[in-house]
C-alpha cells in the first residue's frame, strides 16, 4: 500500500509540476504591452495572412494581427483587426500593403505613410479607426498579368492571321522580287564602271575651269579698280563731268543770245519776205491778166470820182 501511495503522491507532483510549467511558460510568452486596435477593411484577397501575423511599420515590428474575419455588412469584404504599439506613429495618412517573407508564402502587415496628412489617427475599442490596404506587388503584377496575357494572347493571334497560307505567299513572291531586284542591280556598277573611268579627267577638267574662273574674277577685280579710278577721274574738279558742265552752260548762254538777239532781226526779215512775195505774186498775176503790157504797157487806171474824164455808171 505504500508503494502505491508513493506512486500516487509521485504522480500528482509530476502533473502539477506540468501544468505549473505551462503556465509558466504561457506567462512568459503573453505580450503584456497594451497595444492600441485599429481595423483594415478590403475586399482585396489577403493570401497567406493569419491571426498572430507580424505587423511592420516600414520594416520595423509595429504590433500583430489580432482577427481576420468577413464583414456582415458588406459582402466580400474581409475585416483584419491589427493592434499597434502606441510609440507607432499612425497618421490619417497611413496606409497598409501585403508583405510576404522571402519563399514561404507566410504574409505580414506593411504599414507605411506618405505623408499627405500627418495627422495623428486615433483609435479606441468603441471606434476603431479604419486603415485602407491599398494592392501589394502581387496583386498589381496579378492584375497587370491578367492584362499582359490578354495582350500576348491577341498579339498570337494576329501573328496567326499574319502566317495564314496566303499571306505567306504574299511573303515569298516578296521575297522574291526583291531578290530579281538585287540580281538586276548588280549590273548597275559595271555600267557605270566607264563613267568612273572618266571622273579623274573630268575633275582635271574641272580644276582647269576653276583655274580659269579664278583668274576671270581677279581680272574682274582689276578692272573694276580700274573702273572706280576713272570714275573718280572723271567726277573730280577738273574732270570730263565737269567740263562737260560747263560746255553745257555756254550752249544754253549761246541759246539765250540766239533767242533774245538773232530771232527779232530773223523775224523781221521774215515779214520783208512775205511782203516782197505778195508784191511779186500781184505782178505775175497783173502779167496773166494783161500779157500785152511787156510789150505795149500796161493800160492807165480809168478816172475815179473827182477825176478828169470819170462817168458815172448808169450814164
Amino acid at each position: 500500500m505504500e508503494n502505491k501511495a508513493h506512486a500516487l503522491i509521485a504522480g500528482l507532483f509530476t502533473v502539477a509540476l506540468l501544468i505549473a510549467a505551462l503556465f509558466g511558460v504561457m506567462w512568459f510568452n503573453s505580450d503584456r504591452v497594451e497595444r492600441i486596435p485599429y481595423e483594415i477593411a478590403t475586399k482585396l484577397s489577403v493570401p497567406g495572412l493569419n491571426p498572430q501575423a507580424d505587423v511592420r511599420y516600414r520594416g520595423l515590428d509595429a504590433g500583430k494581427v489580432d482577427t481576420i474575419t468577413f464583414d456582415p455588412k458588406s459582402p466580400g469584404q474581409i475585416l483584419i483587426k491589427i493592434k499597434i504599439n502606441p510609440d507607432t506613429p499612425v497618421t490619417q495618412s497611413t496606409f497598409a500593403t501585403l508583405g510576404y517573407q522571402g519563399v514561404t508564402g507566410i504574409a505580414y502587415i506593411q504599414l507605411d505613410d506618405d505623408g499627405s496628412k500627418p495627422l495623428k489617427l486615433d483609435s479606441s475599442k468603441q471606434h476603431l479607426a479604419r486603415i485602407e490596404l491599398r494592392p501589394s506587388l502581387f496583386d498589381n503584377l496579378q492584375s497587370k498579368g491578367a492584362v499582359m496575357l490578354s495582350r500576348a494572347n491577341d498579339m498570337v493571334e494576329r501573328l496567326n492571321s499574319l502566317l495564314d497560307p496566303e499571306n505567306q505567299k504574299t511573303m515569298v513572291n516578296a521575297f522574291s522580287d526583291v531578290s530579281k531586284t538585287v540580281n538586276e542591280y548588280q549590273g548597275i556598277p559595271q555600267q557605270l564602271q566607264p563613267t568612273l573611268n572618266q571622273l579623274p579627267a573630268l575633275t582635271g577638267q574641272l580644276n582647269q575651269a576653276l583655274a580659269s574662273v579664278t583668274a576671270l574674277s581677279n581680272n574682274m577685280m582689276v578692272l573694276s579698280k580700274n573702273l572706280n579710278t576713272l570714275t573718280a577721274s572723271l567726277q573730280g574738279p577738273d574732270g570730263a563731268v565737269a567740263n562737260l558742265a560747263g560746255a553745257v552752260q555756254n550752249i544754253g548762254s549761246a541759246a539765250n543770245g540766239v533767242e533774245y538777239d538773232t530771232l527779232p532781226r530773223f523775224n523781221v526779215l521774215t515779214t520783208e519776205a512775205r511782203a516782197s512775195m505778195r508784191s511779186l505774186n500781184q505782178t505775175l498775176d497783173h502779167l496773166n491778166q494783161q500779157p500785152q503790157s511787156i510789150l505795149f504797157g500796161s493800160k492807165p487806171l480809168p478816172p475815179g470820182p473827182g477825176e478828169a474824164g470819170f462817168v458815172a455808171p448808169g450814164k
